[in-house]
C-alpha cells in the first residue's frame, strides 16, 4: 500500500516538477538522439550502417526487458530509492557508452544503460502524481507527458548538432550533467517520502525464459542479413531457441502463481485490441524514425545535423495539441482520435512514398509538421483504450505488459526496417543495371554530359554506379514509406474492433508515450 504524502507546494513542488521531468527528458531523448548519428558512429567504428541500428535495438530490447520488472523491484526497494539508482546508474552507463572504443563494448554498455532505464518512465510519473494534489492530477500528467513528447522530437536535433561540431561520444556524455542535477533535485525535495518494502517472490523461470526467447530473436534479426539468414545454421538455431523457449514462456506465464507478465489481460477485448495497435503502430512508426535520418545522409548527403532539423517540425503540432486531447479524451471516443493518428500517419507515409531524388529539406519536414497530429492523437487515446474496464489493481499489470510489447517491437522494427532496405536497394539496383549498356541512349547522353567534366570512362562509369546507388536506396525507401501507409490504414479499421469507453471516465496515463 502505498502512503497518502501530503502534496507538495510552493518552490519545492516547481523542483521536484522540474527534477522528474528532466530525468524523464533524459531517458526518452536517449530512444532518439543515436537515430542520426548511426552513420557516423558505424564508420568510426568500421562497421557496416546496417550494424550501427544495433545501437539502438540493444537499448530497446533491454529496456523492454525491464519495464516488467518494475512493480516487484519498487516492492523489494521503495520508489524512490529505486528511481535515484536507476537514474545514477543511467549516468554511470551513459559514460561508458561515450568511452566505448568498439562496437561489441559500445553494445554491451547500451544494453545495460536500457536495462537500468526501464523502471524510470513509469516511476517519474508515480513519484510526480504524489507531488500534486488529487485535483491537479491531470495537470501533473500533463506536464510530465509534454516532457515524453518534446524528448523524441529533440533527440534527432541534439544528437545531430553534437556528432556534427563536437563527436558522436557527446549524445552519451550528454546524460552525464543532466542526470546528476535530475538526482539531486529529486532527493533534495522528496526525501523523507519512501513507500514499504515488501518481500515478494520474482518469477525467475519466466523472466529466464523471456530474456532467452526475447534475445535470440533480436540477434536472430541484427545478424540474419551479415549471415545470409536460414542458410546459416546459427541462425536456425536461434530461430529454434526462441521459438522453444516462447512456447514454455506462455505456458508457464499462464499456470505461475505471480507471473512476470500477466497474460489473463488479453482476455479483455479492449486490452489486446489497443496493444496489437499501439505496438504494431509503433512499431511501424519506429521503423521510419530509424529509416529516414539514414536515408536522408547516406542518399542526399545530408549531414547529421540536418537530418535531425527536418525531423524536428513534428514537434510543433504534438506540443499544441496534446494537452488539448489530454483534456477532452475523457468526453470523446478515444478510438475515433486513434483513427485519425493512424489515418494521418498513413497520409505521411503515402506522401513520403512519392519522394523523387530532388525532394527538398522543406518538403520532408512538412511530413513531418502534419505526424505531429498523428503524434498527438497516438499514445493517449490508446492508453485510454487498454486500460478502459480494468480494475485499478490490474492497471500497473497493463501497463507494464504493453509498454514492453511496443518497446519490444520498436526494437524488432528498427532491424527489420534497414535490413529491408538494403535488401530492397539491391534489388533495384540489380533491375536497374540491367538497362545500362553502353550503347544506351541515357547511359550516352549522361557519358557525354560527364566528360564535359574532363573525366575519364572508368570515372564516367563510377559516377553512374554511384548515381544508380543513390536511386537505388531512394526506391527502397519509397517502398518502405507505402507499405507503411497501408499497415497504417489497416490498424485505423483495427481499432474499431475495441468497445467504446464509457464517457465521463479519467483521462488514461500517457505512459505510453516514451
Amino acid at each position: 500500500m502505498i502512503p497518502d504524502f501530503p502534496p507538495l507546494r510552493g518552490g519545492r513542488l516547481v523542483l521536484a516538477t522540474i527534477a522528474l521531468s528532466l530525468a524523464t527528458f533524459m531517458n526518452v531523448l536517449d530512444t532518439t538522439i543515436a537515430n542520426v548519428a548511426l552513420t557516423n558512429i558505424a564508420g568510426d567504428l568500421g562497421v557496416s550502417p546496417s550494424q550501427g541500428t544495433w545501437v539502438i535495438t540493444s537499448f530497446g530490447v533491454s529496456n523492454a526487458i525491464a519495464v516488467p520488472l518494475t512493480g516487484w523491484l519498487v516492492m523489494r526497494t521503495g520508489q524512490l530509492r529505486l528511481f535515484l539508482a536507476s537514474v545514477l546508474l543511467f549516468v554511470a552507463a551513459s559514460f561508458l557508452c561515450g568511452l566505448a572504443g568498439n562496437l561489441p563494448t559500445l553494445l554491451a554498455f547500451r544494453a545495460l544503460q536500457g536495462l537500468v532505464a526501464g523502471p524510470m518512465i513509469p516511476l517519474s510519473q508515480a513519484l510526480l502524481l504524489q507531488c500534486y494534489p488529487k485535483a491537479k492530477a491531470g495537470m501533473a500528467i500533463a506536464l510530465w507527458s509534454m516532457t515524453t513528447v518534446v524528448a523524441p522530437v529533440m533527440g534527432p536535433v541534439l544528437g545531430g548538432w553534437l556528432t556534427d561540431n563536437v563527436s558522436w561520444p557527446w549524445i552519451f556524455y550528454i546524460n552525464v550533467p543532466v542526470g546528476m542535477i535530475a538526482a539531486w533535485a529529486t532527493y533534495a525535495t522528496l526525501k523523507g517520502r519512501e513507500t514499504p518494502i515488501r518481500r515478494l517472490p520474482i518469477d525467475k523461470v519466466g523472466l529466464g525464459l523471456l530474456v532467452v526467447w526475447v534475445g535470440s530473436i533480436q540477434i536472430l534479426l541484427d545478424k540474419g542479413k551479415e549471415l545470409d539468414w536460414f542458410n546459416s545454421s546459427v541462425i536456425v538455431a536461434l530461430a529454434v531457441v526462441a521459438l522453444v523457449a516462447f512456447t514454455f514462456f506462455l505456458i508457464w506465464e499462464l499456470t505461475e502463481t505471480h507471473p512476470i507478465v500477466d497474460l489473463s489481460l488479453f482476455k479483455g477485448r479492449n486490452f489486446t485490441t489497443g496493444s496489437i495497435a499501439i505496438t504494431l503502430g509503433y512499431a511501424v512508426f519506429f521503423g521510419n524514425l530509424v529509416l529516414i535520418p539514414m536515408w536522408l545522409q547516406r542518399s542526399l548527403g545530408y549531414t547529421a545535423t540536418w537530418a535531425g532539423l527536418v525531423t524536428a517540425p513534428v514537434g510543433i503540432f504534438a506540443v499544441i495539441l496534446s494537452p488539448m486531447v489530454g483534456r477532452v479524451i475523457h468526453r470523446v471516443d478515444p478510438r475515433l482520435f486513434a483513427c485519425t493518428a493512424f489515418v494521418v500517419f498513413a497520409v505521411c507515409g503515402f506522401w513520403r512514398g512519392s519522394f523523387s531524388p530532388d525532394v527538398t529539406a522543406a518538403d520532408v519536414a512538412a511530413t513531418h509538421l502534419l505526424q505531429g497530429i498523428a503524434m498527438a492523437t497516438f499514445f493517449i487515446p490508446l492508453t485510454t483504450v487498454i486500460l478502459s474496464g480494468l480494475a485499478p489493481h490490474r492497471i500497473p499489470s497493463a501497463s507494464g505488459l504493453y509498454n514492453f510489447m511496443r518497446i519490444m517491437a520498436g526494437s524488432f522494427a528498427a532491424s527489420v526496417w534497414s535490413t529491408w532496405w538494403e535488401d530492397g536497394a539491391t534489388l533495384h539496383h540489380a533491375y536497374l543495371s540491367e538497362s545500362i549498356t553502353p550503347f544506351s541512349p541515357l547511359v550516352r547522353q549522361f557519358a557525354e554530359t560527364a566528360r564535359t567534366l574532363h573525366l575519364s570512362a572508368q570515372q564516367v562509369y563510377a559516377l553512374l554506379d554511384q548515381t544508380l546507388q543513390h536511386q537505388s536506396f531512394l526506391m527502397s525507401a519509397n517502398d518502405l514509406f507505402w507499405l507503411s501507409g497501408g499497415l497504417f490504414l489497416a490498424l485505423g479499421a483495427l481499432i474499431w474492433l475495441a468497445k467504446p469507453t464509457p464517457h465521463g471516465a479519467a483521462p488514461a496515463d500517457a505512459g505510453g508515450a516514451h
